[in-house]
């Protein structure tokens, strides 16, 4: 019976040793993979990239800027997106990979607007990357139909490079309505947008553009003052200026 007895002790042993080799082995490769030791990716989006960086840096992670876009509307440098998602779970040392808005607009070319429709002239525009300016109204039996493209008063050939979202003024036949009287419109909390259509509907242009205090959102600026003011039986010339005054 004694040789039963030492056998149940080296199965005994043998048994502790293989617990304790694989309790250690689980240890190492635990603390090798930081196992459940998970960091929450901050969001970085919209923040100016040395900013963003050093948040990144703050949670020990790493960054790598794989793409730049521009928008004239977002700050430059200034991070568009990111990989991972904000508040996604990731280890220590991770990647996060960033789009970031470009510091100068890329050039485009000037598409060939001459003869072609007002409507069809702001589609073309918008396609390239740029967006009508000054709508400025000439004598010529063509009504809205585009006579010259502009800049600053000086004529833009097509193929010509601008800046993306380059605001391109349009000279356009007003009809030869030009001795006409037509009504003022009521411009009163307009945005720039809608009354520059309207006014363009009416043969009128656009005239000076004054600003009120801090505009934080041009487009949701309204109208609150124009000049000359609207009233019921109130006229001017076809092409004609009227002044916009917005606040936000």
């Amino acid at each position: 019976m004694k040789w039963i007895k030492t056998f149940a002790i080296h199965i005994a042993l043998i048994i502790l040793t293989v617990v304790a080799i694989f309790t250690a082995v689980s240890y190492v490769l635990r603390s090798a993979t930081r196992h459940g030791d998970a960091l929450t990716v901050p969001d970085v989006t919209g923040v100016p990239i040395e900013n963003a960086i050093q948040l990144l840096n703050e949670r020990k992670l790493r960054f790598l800027i794989i793409d730049s876009l521009y928008f004239d509307d977002k700050p430059k440098l200034s991070v568009l997106d990111q990989n991972p998602a904000p508040e996604s779970k990731v280890k220590e040392g991770r990647i996060i990979y960033l789009v970031i808005n470009a510091d100068k607009a890329p050039l485009v070319s000037m598409p060939n607007l001459i003869d072609v429709s007002l409507r069809q002239a702001e589609a073309m525009l918008k396609s390239a990357g740029l967006k009508a300016g000054q709508l400025i109204y000439k004598p010529d039996l063509a009504q809205n139909v585009v006579l010259e493209q502009q800049i600053n008063g000086n004529s833009i050939p097509p193929g010509y490079k601008l800046a993306k979202g380059s605001a391109v003024d349009l000279v356009l036949g007003d009809g030869m309505v030009d001795a006409v009287d037509v009504p003022i419109p009521n411009l009163i909390d307009l945005t720039y947008e809608e009354a520059r259509n309207l006014l363009a509907s009416q043969t009128l242009n656009t005239g000076a553009v004054v600003f009120q205090g801090v505009i934080t959102d041009t487009a949701g600026a309204r109208i609150y003052r124009q000049a000359p003011t609207y009233s019921f039986d109130a006229t001017v010339k076809a092409g004609s200026t009227i002044d916009i005054f917005l606040k936000q």
